[in-house]
Parts: C-alpha cells; sequence; structure tokens
C-alpha cells in the first residue's frame, strides 16, 4: 500500500493519524515510521486474531511474537498452530527464564500465586514480563490488542501512548471497537480463534489464573479472580 510519510514528532501526531486513517493505513504508517522496530504482541485471544489478521494478509512489515508462560490452555497452542498454517507464517516465541521459574517453582511450590499478590505478580514477571522486556528491546513502537471497555483501568487510555518502562509508543489498533465488533470480524473473515470464547472465556491467559465469567461481569472477571481488586493487570500494561 502506497502511504505518504509525514514527520513525526511524538504522541500526540501519532494519535492524530491513527485517529483519522483505517486500521490498515495506521500499521502501514507505523511500519513504515518504525521501521524493523516496531512489533505486535499477540495472545491468540479475538482481539489479537483481528490484528494478525490485517497484519498477515496485507503483508504489513511487523513482527509478531507471543510469550509462551508454560502454563498455556491446550486450546491457545491450537490456535498458535492453526494461525501459522492459514498465514504460512512462524510467530515469534519467547520464553521465560528456566533458571528463574525452576526457583520460584523449587521454592514457593507450583501454585504460590494463590497464596498472595505479591506471589502472583512476581510469577507473571517471570513468566511473562521479563520475556516481554526481551522482546522489546530495541523497539520504538508496541502494538497491542487492548480495547477500551476490557477493565476500568484500560478506560483510562488513549488508542496511542507514551510506554515510560520500555521508551517506546504503544498503539491499539481496536481501542474503540466493542467485544461485538471483534466477533463480527472474525466470523466475517473466518478467522481462527480460540474455543474458549465460546465456552464464556472472553479474557484467556495462563489455565491456572483463568475462568470463565458469567452472563453480565466484567469481561476480566476471569482472571485472577481470587484477588478483589478491579484494575487487576499482570505488569505487561502499566498505565
Amino acid at each position: 500500500m502506497d502511504i505518504s510519510i509525514e514527520p513525526v514528532s511524538g504522541m500526540e501526531e501519532l494519535l492524530k493519524y491513527v485517529q483519522s486513517h483505517s486500521i490498515e493505513e495506521s500499521l502501514w504508517y507505523l511500519s513504515s515510521r518504525f521501521k524493523d522496530k516496531i512489533v505486535f504482541s499477540t495472545s491468540f485471544g479475538y482481539e489479537d486474531q483481528v490484528i494478525s489478521h490485517i497484519i498477515f494478509e496485507n503483508k504489513i512489515p511487523i513482527r509478531v511474537f507471543t510469550l509462551d508462560t508454560g502454563r498455556m490452555f491446550p486450546e491457545t497452542y491450537k490456535v498458535m498452530n492453526s494461525t501459522n498454517n492459514r498465514y504460512d507464517t512462524k510467530v515469534q516465541v519467547y520464553y521465560p527464564k528456566n533458571d528463574a521459574v525452576e526457583k520460584m517453582v523449587s521454592t514457593k511450590g507450583p501454585m504460590s500465586f494463590y497464596d498472595s499478590v505479591e506471589n502472583r505478580k512476581e510469577c507473571c514477571f517471570i513468566r511473562k514480563v521479563e520475556p516481554l522486556n526481551r522482546a522489546l528491546a530495541g523497539m520504538d513502537c508496541w502494538i497491542t490488542g487492548i480495547r477500551a471497555d476490557q477493565s476500568g483501568n484500560r478506560k483510562e487510555m488513549l488508542p496511542v501512548e507514551w510506554d515510560e518502562s520500555h521508551k517506546l509508543f504503544k498503539y491499539h489498533p481496536l481501542f474503540n471497537w466493542t467485544l461485538d465488533d471483534v466477533k463480527a470480524y472474525i466470523e466475517k473473515y473466518n478467522i481462527p480463534y480460540n474455543v474458549l470464547h465460546d465456552r464464556g472465556f472472553p479474557s484467556i491467559g495462563c489455565q491456572p489464573c483463568t475462568r470463565a465469567v458469567a452472563p453480565g461481569e466484567d469481561v476480566r472477571a476471569g482472571r485472577w479472580w481470587w484477588e478483589s481488586d478491579s484494575k487487576k493487570e499482570c505488569g505487561l500494561h502499566v498505565h
């Protein structure tokens, strides 16, 4: 796609661009603006499958990676395999460091995250945050599948943000989409998706830390459900 590139100096300019252009145009623009330093992180959920489809179908030069914590649902691995086959690609996989996992599990056991918020955040850091830091090292732009209505915390975000901890821009292409919008797109283009979504899992993470939600519950209610804080995050997206 021929997208004219104009100088961009900061977040306000990026925000203005993505708000006045389509997702496809915005991704092409960012891939040129941040050439070879732009990545998309997928967990193979509904939203991420939509973005992956747009990237792969249009051959937009954005590297796609995922974090394999070692505690994923079998259904998630099936979506990874289906995605690689559908788009004739290989999503890059980052794993936690063996020594850190071994030390944590040997010291505190395999289910320490249920014991305290501190233990849960430790597990999230070892299995998610540290691998993410490696994946984002040297990057200038990070594409995510965040939507505003996924949690109260995410409503406070913007479609484009500056991530101070990683020193890069973040772009959330589906920020203003509803879940119904996402489902309709998945159906329209027959995109592979995680069947757990059909079983009451709107948000899918590690198997021990994710449950189905009841009708009317918040879409993030199934994540770390034993904790009371409504702004629960694993540390990947700190606002």
